[in-house]
């Protein structure tokens, strides 16, 4: 649980300047690990040079610490300065879902299109907890915390294990660009299964973790912050284009001869990814067993967080 025991929100007795200047100093540092824009340049420079390995923990749990750290500190201890913010972080929020899935659209290396990724998906994140904090019915503020929470979980999976079918195909042919690719899924059908499915499950494709997330937080944020809900809605189509064209590019069209004697993934490799695989495809199937772990510290937090501000 995130959360146990009474919410006790004990810098509520500042003025609501003092707030808001002490919540932005704080923010300032879970924007940058976040990442948020625009100081998300460091994360495909990061991803590019790091192991698979690294990245896998990088974008499966290091991420979402800042994310984890605006819920349980900015919103917790600071609600009015977030509250007073949560316009401008809605914004934010999507144009970091438009800028990184746009610029996804011209990456021609696999883990930097991956890692812009993320910085998109997290906008997800950001726009849940811009809601949270807004104004509305707490039903549907709490519900897209619920969904902005459920997120941190669903793109750590998905994006872990697009990470490692990179690293897979790395080991291999000791190269991520996408352009010396081509109908790849001759030689390597498992590993293009698997990785088209987290392909598949990052756009969202329902019955997957990534659709119940974007489905809740959307669904949810709409009622608080509508039109740049909407934005952000229909700039998740870019996803679909982004992901599509990679898959297309690497796996499948015309082979590439000179991929003639590539081997397939080996069981050492498969049994990790269809482990994520399995996570993905429960939560999606039922992620009532993920909600209700979190549920009863979520609405704790917006009690509190609805009783601390100050409209």
């Amino acid at each position: 649980h995130m959360f146990n025991g009474p919410v006790n929100i004990p810098f509520t007795g500042l003025t609501i300047s003092l707030q808001l200047l002490t919540f932005l100093l704080i923010f300032l540092a879970f924007a940058i690990k976040i990442p948020m824009f625009p100081f998300h340049t460091w994360l495909p420079d990061a991803h590019t040079d790091a192991p698979t390995e690294v990245s896998v923990i990088l974008a499966g749990i290091l991420l979402k610490m800042g994310a984890y750290g605006l819920i349980r500190v900015c919103l917790t201890l600071l609600p009015q300065g977030l509250h007073e913010f949560s316009g401008w972080l809605a914004v934010i929020a999507a144009i970091n879902i438009l800028y990184g899935a746009s610029i996804c659209l011209v990456q021609t290396d696999m883990k930097r299109l991956i890692a812009y990724s993320s910085v998109s998906h997290m906008g997800v994140i950001l726009l849940g907890v811009a809601a949270a904090a807004g104004i509305g019915n707490i039903a549907f503020r709490t519900a897209a915390l619920t969904g902005a929470t459920i997120q941190m979980f669903s793109h750590g999976i998905i994006t872990g294990m697009l990470f490692f079918c990179v690293g897979v195909i790395y080991d291999h042919a000791h190269t991520r660009e996408i352009a010396a690719f081509g109908g790849v899924a001759k030689r390597m059908p498992m590993l293009a299964t698997l990785f088209t499915f987290a392909g598949l499950a990052s756009l969202g494709l329902p019955g997957l973790a990534g659709f119940v997330a974007e489905y809740i937080t959307f669904t949810s944020s709409f009622q608080v912050w509508t039109t740049i809900t909407a934005i952000s809605v229909f700039t998740m189509i870019l996803t679909a284009s982004y992901l599509l064209w990679m898959l297309k590019r690497v796996f499948y069209g015309p082979f590439n001869q000179k991929w003639n004697w590539l081997p397939d993934a080996n069981l050492r490799e498969t049994i990790p990814l269809f482990a994520l695989a399995a996570v993905i495809v429960f939560v999606g199937i039922y992620p009532k067993f993920y909600i209700d772990v979190i549920t009863p510290s979520l609405s704790q937090i917006m009690h509190g967080v609805s009783a601390a501000i100050r409209p």
